[in-house]
């Protein structure tokens, strides 16, 4: 009777298992190794074109994006992982997986237009100070009043303007509003060209020693961005530059207004 009966084996192969973790692994890796190519190449965009250093420390772009794609590269492969089984029919198994990629790619998707609307994406003089803009803080309504050419915000680089009061505005109006947030830097209908921005640029730059008398203690991290700049301290003013995240000082040529470079000072004291 012992003999009738067939011997048990040891191990049930892999083929006949529930649960095989290696396939799953093998796909979730693939599926990792695929997102985080996708990612580099938003990061590329992202980082070169939008977020341009300093701007990536400065505006917060790094840290809202990283969140972001973080969230999207471990959930896609976790997610594949979870439903991935060679046991099920090849129509079900496909369909499973497309859902997870479109699922992904939708929220890529937001990641990056989210991304792109915190960018900045205007640089405005306001008195003494540098300001950034976000398309977030822009309705289209208040792109449409601003002067011809500067109705539109570019998607690579960023729209430097000047800033005017407005034809028949008083004092006391522009001071509500910009004690309601909307200052001039805010409000496209107070824009200038670019000339008009770099004539005020030179024209109110601060004197580098004014920042280099109150930071005695970083004269060597002052003089190394100031290098960095190809001119000489005598050549350079300063402004503060006001963004969402930290406050940092714009190196100026004062003899032509263009911005010669950035330092991680707070210019506002």
């Amino acid at each position: 009777m012992d003999q009738a009966l067939s011997p048990v084996p040891e191990t049930i192969p892999p083929s006949s298992r529930g649960f095989d973790a290696r396939s799953r692994l093998r796909a979730a890796l693939i599926h990792l190794s695929l997102s985080v190519l996708v990612a580099s190449l938003a990061g590329a965009l992202v980082f070169g074109v939008w977020y341009p250093s300093p701007y990536r420390e400065i505006s917060g772009g790094r840290e809202l994006f990283t969140l972001l794609i973080s969230v999207d590269i471990v959930l896609g492969p976790l997610l594949t992982f979870a439903v991935f089984n060679r046991r099920k029919p090849r129509r079900e198994l496909v369909r499973d997986l497309s859902i997870i990629v479109v699922l992904q790619l939708a929220a890529l998707g937001y990641g990056i237009w989210t991304t792109a609307q915190a960018r900045p994406a205007v640089l405005a003089i306001e008195g003494q100070r540098l300001v950034t803009v976000r398309p977030a803080d822009l309705a289209p309504e208040e792109l449409a009043r601003a002067p011809e050419g500067l109705r539109s915000l570019p998607w690579f680089g960023m729209l430097h303007v000047g800033t005017e009061r407005p034809a028949g505005e008083d004092t006391l109006t522009a001071v509500k509003l910009a004690l309601d947030g909307k200052d001039y830097g805010q409000r496209p209908e107070a824009w200038r060209p670019e000339a008009v921005f770099r004539q005020q640029v030179a024209e109110r730059a601060a004197p580098l020693a004014e920042l280099q008398k109150h930071y005695p203690e970083r004269r060597a991290e002052l003089d190394a961005a100031v290098a960095a700049t190809g001119r000489s301290a005598e050549q350079l003013g300063y402004l503060p530059l006001r963004a969402r995240q930290t406050s940092w000082v714009a190196l100026i040529d004062k003899q032509t207004g263009e911005i010669a470079g950035y330092a991680p000072f707070d210019g506002f004291f």
